[in-house]
């Protein structure tokens, strides 16, 4: 699966992966992967991801289009 959203979601606020990863404590390597789909998402990382930019698992994951709770 690809991430679209999360690529998006961190580029419509001007950051890059680096942060991101950062945020995650894990490597900018390891993020990028998460967000070509070359690695799965674990749900602890998704559920930060969510509560870091204000949305739902469901809306990063592509299982609903309201991004909002």
């Amino acid at each position: 699966m690809k991430y679209d959203r999360i690529r998006d979601l961190r580029e419509d606020r001007d950051l890059t992966q680096t942060e991101i990863a950062n945020y995650l404590n894990i490597s900018q390597r390891a993020y990028s992967r998460y967000e070509t789909g070359e690695r799965s998402i674990p749900v602890d990382a998704l559920s930060k991801l969510a509560d870091f930019y204000h949305t739902s698992v469901d809306y990063l994951i592509g299982r609903t289009d309201h991004s909002s709770y």
